[in-house]
């Protein structure tokens, strides 16, 4: 069972900073790598914010999140088509971008297409300047390698140097060897500053584990941890609609019988993590999520390996993370 229990969370923000600006109160921050910037711990998932078919919705979702504290804003070129970064241009960027910080991600398996997603990012979220731009969804190590031979990496530091992105990463919740691929590259190490990817306690159950295998690289080249899936996608619920869309079955939903959103959550903020990108569509959610957040305390290297115990035959079945590359489930990928 791969377990990073020795890894603990970052410090929160320098003693004495302002947890407070403009808009209130804000939640705990932690620091984004050695980039000198700190993000609020919890953050905003855009792939959620594409659902609401009601622009209302979608709109009191984000002025929420603001009022809870969130600072930290999700998205991508691909979510809802586009739908995801129009709603951040239409109800969040307009007012709010001073206090905000923003990034999207990028699927380009090409330079070509890296610049074009660029340009439409940029006029979707009507923003001059993109926080964070990341190379997303990497797929397995020969699909890193791809990307960057087809010049995607290329394009965001050209974009960076232009004062278009002030920052680049790369995500990926297929494999963890996709990413501990890129850091082989030295381009990448030199100029990536974050990662994003699952953390949870299946994961950390697993014979694949980004945990285990990725995260103690990130740690160790200084790059910034971007948590994701802590609740695998919504497999830790008794229920999901047929479109994928998270149903609440009570107050406190569970992997049954054995871990509750809220032990989830703490779990993924006790290890090495930035920020945990999480998914609200409605203003509900991230108001109960940023709630858990604000009761949050570090939990033990015991308390964690006793979620992971409670989780790990979840991680055997495969069901849960079911995201991950079909290949490493069934152990007929190498590990490299």
């Amino acid at each position: 069972m791969a377990v990073a229990g020795t890894l603990l969370a970052p410090p929160m923000a320098k003693a004495g900073e302002s947890a407070t600006d403009k808009l209130g109160s804000i939640l705990p921050l932690r620091p984004l790598g050695n980039t000198g910037v700190n993000v609020t711990c919890l953050g905003l998932g855009g792939y959620h914010i594409g659902w609401p078919e009601d622009e209302a919705v979608a709109q009191a979702t984000i002025e929420k999140a603001l009022e809870v504290g969130v600072r930290f804003f999700d998205t991508a070129e691909s979510y809802g088509k586009g739908r995801s970064e129009e709603r951040y241009g239409k109800y969040l960027t307009p007012k709010y971008r001073d206090r905000i910080f923003l990034m999207t991600k990028t699927q380009a398996r090409n330079a070509g297409s890296a610049k074009a997603h660029l340009e439409g990012s940029l006029k979707r979220l009507k923003t001059d300047v993109i926080d964070l731009w990341q190379i997303h969804s990497l797929e397995n190590p020969e699909d890193a390698d791809a990307r960057l031979t087809e010049g995607v990496l290329d394009v965001a530091i050209k974009a960076r140097e232009e004062g278009k992105v002030k920052h680049i990463g790369f995500t990926g919740h297929a494999s963890p060897y996709a990413h501990t691929r890129m850091l082989e590259n030295e381009t990448v190490r030199k100029n990536c500053v974050t990662c994003q990817f699952p953390v949870n306690p299946v994961d950390a159950a697993a014979k694949h584990s980004f945990i285990g295998t990725t995260m103690p690289k990130m740690v160790e080249n200084n790059i910034a941890v971007l948590a994701m899936k802590s609740l695998a996608d919504g497999r830790f619920f008794a229920t999901k609609t047929m479109n994928g869309k998270v149903t609440w079955t009570d107050k406190n939903p569970v992997i049954p019988d054995a871990l509750s959103v809220e032990a989830c959550i703490h779990f993924t903020l006790s290890m090495p993590v930035s920020v945990l990108i999480t998914g609200a569509e409605t203003p509900e959610l991230i108001e109960e999520k940023a709630s858990m957040v604000n009761r949050f305390a570090a939990l033990s290297e015991t308390a964690r390996k006793e979620l992971v115990e409670k989780a790990a035959r979840f991680a055997e079945e495969g069901k849960v993370e079911y995201y991950k590359n079909e290949e490493l489930r069934s152990g007929s990928k190498k590990e490299g």
